[in-house]
This record gives C-alpha cells, sequence and structure tokens, in this order.
C-alpha cells in the first residue's frame, strides 16, 4: 500500500494515522520531498480525471486561466501540491479520505470513527 500526499497536509496525517491504527503500514510517499512518477500521474488522472487536482487550493487560485486549462498530468507535474491528497495505491486506487474511503481501506473499524 501506498499513500500519496503531503507531509504537512492535514488530511493525509489523520489518513496515515487511521491507516496505521488499522493495522496497515503504507508506504508516503510525499509530493513536495520525493515526487510522483509518471506512471502515478498516469493512472491518477486517468482514474480520477475530475478530482486529480484540488482546485479549492491555494496554489490553484493563483494560477492563470491558461495555466487552469492546461492538461491535467502537465499541471500536477508543475505543481504537485494541486494533487487531491491523499491518493491510495494498493489492490485499487482511491482519492480523497471521505466516509466512503475510510470505510474501503479501514473496512468496520471505520464505521465507529
Amino acid at each position: 500500500m501506498r499513500l500519496i500526499g503531503l507531509k504537512t497536509c492535514d488530511t493525509c496525517r489523520k489518513a496515515l494515522k487511521e491507516l496505521r491504527a488499522a493495522g496497515l503500514d503504507p508506504e508516503v510517499i510525499d509530493v513536495r520531498a520525493d515526487g510522483v512518477t509518471d506512471a502515478d500521474l498516469d493512472a491518477i488522472v486517468a482514474n480520477f480525471p475530475l478530482k486529480a487536482v484540488n482546485k479549492s487550493s491555494t496554489t490553484w487560485r493563483g494560477l492563470s486561466d491558461a495555466e487552469k486549462d492546461s492538461d491535467p498530468k502537465a499541471l500536477l507535474q508543475a505543481h504537485p501540491t494541486l494533487l487531491k491528497r491523499p491518493v491510495i495505491i494498493a489492490d485499487d486506487m482511491t482519492i480523497g479520505w471521505d466516509k466512503a474511503t475510510r470505510a474501503r481501506w479501514l473496512g468496520d473499524a471505520a464505521m465507529g470513527a
């Protein structure tokens, strides 16, 4: 299991803490420090074409209209922190840390929290 995120992201830290509490030990890939491979970016954009880019971020608001209209993969390569986080990859892939995603990875443990 791999968690692609940002070490300073509260949502990523929460997801990592809950995953570890459930006995999982994901490899953490920090988008800023480690980067994201082309293969992972391709898979993320293919699986989540409308959700891969976090359009509520400060970085997004600072982009020009031309940049906002560019290819999502190119945008994420230029600005890795724009990636919607966390992306969790194991036997499948999820993005974000909502109730359904928590249930997917934590099972019944997510329902009590």
